[in-house]
């Protein structure tokens, strides 16, 4: 028997679904007619992207 490594793919999981997000904040950011609906999009859409580049660093 070979012993050997199981790699998981559970960073680009997590990445995508966080970017997922990010792209959803995005939308809100360009779709709100309000200036506090396009900040809140944009702050959302920044933190997620931010956390989908940490994740793939964590889980790396």
């Amino acid at each position: 028997m070979s012993e050997g490594s199981i790699e998981s793919d559970k960073e680009v999981g997590v990445a995508l679904a966080l970017g997922a997000i990010a792209v959803v904040g995005a939308v809100v950011m360009i779709a709100y007619p309000g200036q506090l609906g396009k900040a809140w999009g944009f702050a959302g859409a920044f933190v997620f992207a931010t956390l989908a580049v940490g994740a793939v660093q964590l889980f790396d």
